[in-house]
């Protein structure tokens, strides 16, 4: 029987209200692992060509709300939605000035608390202009 479970200590207290849980089990399911997404468009030329990234927002809450599209794409493919992650990585260049926009975006969309990681990095492969990469493991019944 498929099954997710949230997984917490004994230290576990609701008056943290934490937007994740520290750890998910998942029984008798499938899993989905998404390569890192970003604003731009999931398939695109390698070597990355800077003319094929014009169309991005600097907005970083408009660029997450892209970053998302693509990977509910990616999931909606494998037979998953945003409600089936269990583990989210998410990559921020510049984590003062984009994370409260970002948190805003993914809050609205992503209901189901899973495991998360937030890295803040310099600047991301795929074009200078991005501010937002997402990576993410997603349980679905086998």
């Amino acid at each position: 029987m498929f099954r997710i479970e949230e997984v917490h200590t004994e230290a576990n207290d609701p008056k943290w209200n934490m937007p994740y849980t520290p750890a998910l089990k998942v029984a008798g399911g499938s899993l989905i692992f998404v390569a890192g997404v970003t604003a731009a468009p999931v398939y695109h030329s390698h070597p990355h060509r800077p003319e094929e990234f014009t169309g991005i927002p600097d907005d970083p809450g408009a660029q997450t709300a892209m970053a998302l599209d693509n990977l509910e794409g990616v999931l909606s493919a494998a037979g998953a939605t945003l409600e089936d992650l269990v583990q989210l990585f998410r990559f921020i260049v510049d984590i003062d000035r984009n994370q409260d926009a970002v948190n805003a975006v993914l809050s609205r969309r992503i209901t189901r608390r899973a495991t998360s990681t937030t890295v803040e990095v310099s600047r991301l492969a795929t074009d200078p202009r991005l501010v937002l990469e997402l990576t993410a493991v997603a349980a679905v019944p086998a």
